[in-house]
């Protein structure tokens, strides 16, 4: 049903109004391009994140130790 009223909007704008139907268009381009950019930045924004963690695991470990050594020196 959905899809039905969905077409008949599609037809009504073609035959009755060109200039809206070329604006719509245009506007689902511009929506297109956004999606992709979009696409693009999660991906990104992925790949940082992982990035980000694996420096802070590889950055632990020696805070790890130095901080074991502090213990200990603090102790003695």
């Amino acid at each position: 049903m959905a899809n039905q009223v969905t077409d008949l909007h599609k037809a009504w704008e073609t035959t009755e109004n060109p200039e809206l139907s070329s604006e719509v268009q245009s506007l689902k381009e511009k929506l297109g391009e956004h999606s992709k950019q979009l696409e693009l930045s999660a991906e990104k924004l992925n790949q940082l994140q992982m990035e980000n963690a694996a420096l802070r695991d590889k950055n632990k470990a020696p805070n790890t130790a130095s901080n074991k050594k502090r213990r200990f020196n603090t102790r003695v």
